[in-house]
């Protein structure tokens, strides 16, 4: 079993940036891949970035391509979402999520077995 905490989340003006964390409980931490989704109210739960276990498997969707940058710290069993230049588009509440072992990254929720309770974050125009 694996639970994620995430924080970070805030209210920021656009252009500003914010760090995303996400702890893991549970063993295997290293040997999972990670993924971080949003959802805006009234819209379906979308996909932000992922990592596979590897590290060297990245994705990120084409509207945060070169803004976010998706990271893991193993030995704090720890992945985070560094945010920046940040738009009023980007407000969402931001969930962590992960996949079982040995597992590459995925764009769709579905493939996701574990997931955090999510951390809001409000972009102002």
């Amino acid at each position: 079993q694996v639970q994620l905490v995430e924080s970070g989340g805030g209210l920021v003006q656009a252009g500003n940036s914010l760090r995303l964390s996400c702890v893991a409980s549970g063993r295997d931490f290293s040997s999972r891949a990670l993924g971080w989704f949003r959802q805006a109210p009234g819209k379906e739960r979308e996909f932000v970035a992922a990592q596979g276990w590897s590290i060297t498997n990245t994705d990120y969707s084409d509207s945060v391509k070169g803004r976010f940058t998706i990271s893991r710290d193993n030995a704090k069993n720890t992945v985070y979402l560094q945010m920046n230049s940040l738009k009023p588009e980007d407000t969402a509440v931001y969930y962590c999520a992960a996949r079982h072992l040995y597992s590459s990254g995925t764009t769709y929720p579905s493939d996701y077995d574990y997931w955090g309770q999510g951390t809001q974050v409000t972009v102002s125009s």
